[in-house]
């Protein structure tokens, strides 16, 4: 069987608030989780509302490539 054929992939969410911006230049890190998705059920980008111990408050995480 081909690794690439898989149909469940890892991927990694990160906190949406915590990414440094413009504006944002003082948090302290970022926020990243690790999941699985079914690529034929979820072909577009995943967001899950998921715990930020930086924010400290649940957030919006979206899918990262790696």
């Amino acid at each position: 069987m081909a690794k690439g054929k898989d149909v469940r992939v890892r991927v990694l969410l990160e906190c949406t608030l915590c990414v440094p911006t413009s504006g944002n230049k003082k948090s302290p890190g970022i926020s990243r989780y690790i999941t699985q998705k079914n690529r034929h059920n979820t072909p577009s980008r995943l967001e899950l509302r998921k715990f930020c111990p930086y924010c400290s408050k649940h957030t919006l995480h979206g899918e990262i490539k790696k």
